[in-house]
Order: C-alpha cells, then sequence, then structure tokens
C-alpha cells in the first residue's frame, strides 16, 4: 500500500498555504479586527477623562421677565435677553479612579488582541483537522479501490470456476455480494473526502479542484519537546492569558470604585458675555471639590461588584490551570497509546498480507474456501483502515496540543 502518498495532479494544496487563506479570508478573522478597533475607541473614551472639558453656552430668551428693587418696592419689566460663553473643566485629583478605569479600558483593548490570537489557533487547529482528514479519505479510497478490484477480480474468477464445475454458485455469489459492500463503501470515503473537501475549501474561501494533490509525511510527524510542553501551555494558552488580563482589569475596576467613593478635586474656568437689561461680561476661576456623600448604595455595590468579580477570575484561572494539565496528561497517554497502534497495525498489515497470498494460491488450488479467502481480505482492510485511523488519530492529539500551546502556523 502506498501510504500517505501524493497523487499527481496539475495542483498541489500545502497545508501552509490552506492555514494562510483561512487566516486571511474568514470572516471572523475580520470581524475580530474591528472589536480590536472598537476597544481602542473605548481606550481613548476612558483616557479623555485626563483632558480637559471645554464647552461653549448660548441662549437667547425673546421675553423674559425682570425683577429689581425701587424704593423698598419690587418692579418688574419684561424684554429679551441673551448669553454665550465658554466654560473649561480640568480634574485636578480624583484618587486614581481614572487611572485605574484607563487602565482597565487599556488591558480590555489587550483581550480582545488575545482573543483573535486565539480564535487564529483555533482556525489553525481545524484547518489542520479538515486537511488531514482530506489525506486519511484520500488514502481509504485508494485502499477501498484496491479492495473492489480484488473483489471484483475474486467473483469473476469464481464464475469461471463454476462454469468448469469446480466451485459451486454459492462461491461466486458471496464474492458479488463482496463486491456491492466495497462499492457502497468506496461511495462513503468518497464522500467523506468530498466534505472535508468542502469544509475547508468554506474556510479558505476558495474552491479547491477536484484532483488536487496534497503534501505527503504530515500524519507521520512526531512530537517535539515533550518535556517542556507543560510549562509552554501555561505560559502561552490564550484562555489562560485572557483569564489572567481579566482577572487584572477586575482588581483596577475594584480600585477604582473604591477610589470613587472620596470624590474629586477640579480646577474650573469659564467666561460668558450678558446682555439683558445691561450688557456685562462674567468671569470664574477656580477649584471645586466633590465628594458624594450618599448614593442610595450605588457606588458601594458597584465596589462589592468588582470585588467578587475579582474573586471569580482567580478561581478561573486556577480551574483553567487544571483542565490544561488535565487534557495535556490524557493526549499525552494518548499519543503513546496510538503509537503501539501504529506497531501493532503495521504488523498485521505485513502478517494478513502474506496470509492472503497463501490463501488466495490455496483456493485456486480447491484447498481453501470462499470464507477464508474473505476472511483474509478482512483482514489486510481492516489493517490498513486501522493504520490510517491510528495515524489520523495521533496526529489530531499533537495538533490539540500545538492548539493549548496557541501555536498559529
Amino acid at each position: 500500500m502506498l501510504l500517505f502518498g501524493v497523487i499527481l495532479s496539475a495542483q498541489t494544496l500545502t497545508l501552509q498555504h490552506a492555514v494562510e487563506k483561512t487566516l486571511k479570508n474568514h470572516p471572523d478573522v475580520q470581524s475580530f479586527s474591528l472589536k480590536i478597533k472598537q476597544s481602542h475607541s473605548s481606550y481613548k473614551s476612558a483616557f479623555s477623562a485626563y483632558l480637559p472639558q471645554i464647552n461653549l453656552q448660548a441662549n437667547y430668551n425673546a421675553l423674559q421677565t425682570f425683577v429689581f428693587p425701587v424704593n423698598g418696592s419690587f418692579n418688574t419689566i419684561d424684554d429679551s435677553g441673551w448669553s454665550a460663553g465658554a466654560s473649561l473643566k480640568q480634574k485636578i485629583w480624583d484618587f486614581s479612579t481614572t487611572t485605574n478605569r484607563v487602565d482597565a479600558s487599556k488591558i480590555d483593548e489587550d483581550i480582545t488582541k488575545l482573543s483573535l490570537e486565539e480564535f487564529k489557533a483555533l482556525l489553525v487547529y481545524k484547518v489542520h483537522s479538515f486537511y488531514e482528514l482530506m489525506l486519511v479519505q484520500n488514502e481509504a479510497i485508494q485502499v477501498r479501490q484496491k479492495d473492489l478490484q480484488s473483489k471484483e477480480a475474486y467473483y469473476e474468477q469464481a464464475m469461471a470456476l463454476v462454469e468448469q464445475g469446480l466451485k459451486t454458485k454459492a462461491d461466486a455469489s458471496r464474492f458479488l455480494s463482496a463486491v456491492y459492500i466495497a462499492k457502497e463503501n468506496l461511495s462513503t470515503a468518497k464522500a467523506s473526502f468530498n466534505k472535508a473537501k468542502n469544509s475547508l475549501s468554506l474556510y479558505m474561501g476558495e474552491k479547491i479542484q477536484d484532483d488536487v494533490s496534497l503534501e505527503e509525511g504530515i500524519l507521520q510527524r512526531e512530537l517535539s519537546q515533550a518535556d517542556t510542553i507543560e510549562s509552554e501551555i501555561l505560559q502561552n494558552n490564550y484562555q489562560l492569558k485572557i483569564l489572567t488580563q481579566n482577572r487584572d482589569k477586575n482588581i483596577l475596576l475594584h480600585k477604582a470604585t473604591k477610589a470613587s467613593h472620596y470624590g474629586s478635586i477640579d480646577a474650573i474656568a469659564s467666561y460668558s458675555h450678558i446682555d439683558t437689561l445691561n450688557s456685562y461680561d462674567s468671569k470664574l476661576l477656580g477649584v471645586t471639590l466633590n465628594i458624594p456623600l450618599y448614593s442610595g448604595g450605588r457606588v458601594s455595590a458597584e465596589t462589592q461588584k468588582a470585588e467578587i468579580a475579582s474573586q471569580i477570575t482567580k478561581q478561573q484561572i486556577a480551574s483553567q490551570e487544571l483542565a490544561l494539565k488535565e487534557e495535556l496528561e490524557n493526549l499525552l497517554i494518548d499519543i503513546q497509546r496510538y503509537k503501539k497502534t501504529i506497531e501493532a497495525k503495521e504488523a498485521q498489515l505485513l502478517s494478513a498480507t502474506e496470509t492472503k497470498k497463501v490463501l488466495d494460491g490455496r483456493y485456486e488450488e480447491g484447498l481453501s474456501t470462499y470464507i477464508e479467502v474473505l476472511d483474509a481480505t478482512s483482514l489486510v482492510l481492516n489493517a490498513e483502515l486501522g493504520l490510517l485511523e491510528a495515524y489520523y488519530s495521533k496526529s489530531m492529539s499533537i495538533n490539540r496540543l500545538h492548539y493549548l500551546q496557541g501555536r498559529i502556523k
């Protein structure tokens, strides 16, 4: 059997090309890029609290009643009036409330960037899955075609022997039944290949030709640096990084809400020109202190909410680390198991192939039955398909480890 070979064709689709196309064209990647811009705008909005706030005011009253005292009595007069001016407010000190909120907003932007990278790593994992499934199903098609050709040859041979009176019709009928089953299995393998091809084509955003050829040797790779993989996962896993950033953000928000209890000190300045009964300019320059004495419990509730959120994220980080370690250990165990399975399937395939050769010869001489021949053929087929499945399962476990490491390639 040509294990994981390349079909000769006019076009070769490499795994790297499939990954690059997917990362470039997938709509969710573009969506995350827009979310990064959105989060940066939120950061700029939070940062603006550091800057002076300048406002223009103007009003015009077509009719207004003015009251003024004259000789101990009050007189009124109706007149029109207008005013225009500008005011400036600059935050001087708010006990780091704004600083903590700005820093938390910056972390929000970093979390969005990490989310994009995590999604890219997930896309790479899925592309590997579809590509390698195409490899396996392509090999399965070849195995099934070979099996079909073999059973068709058995059927023709059995019919010839029936005509010679050397075999019964039961032999021919049984081989004909095996031919139909082989055709059905071949059709299933082709359908599975086309499904994987169509899925990968949608991810890439371009059509994959029917006669496409694939890279060889991908499924036969081994896991490298297994002794340092745990530290790499705990250091580079994007989900863990996002949780850590969320923890830091919640800590900052907790500090900000606590500091908001103390209020703020602001510098204010204003200039207005007023033209009513009299025309004059009004100027103001000073400092204000605002301390919230009672907010209906809102500030206290927000402080408690931020503190609880910080504690929750700390527990989530610990839980995620445990989950990663558990999955890592299980994947490493699976990889070792698949290696043993591959060794066993290779030995089984060699033995089954030799047995089939012997039984083919014995059947021609009338020394074995069609049942023995079909059993031997099934053993060869199962060994070939089992070997394909073991290679694919091992490679997918390695791909999963690479995803947990946050690899994008």
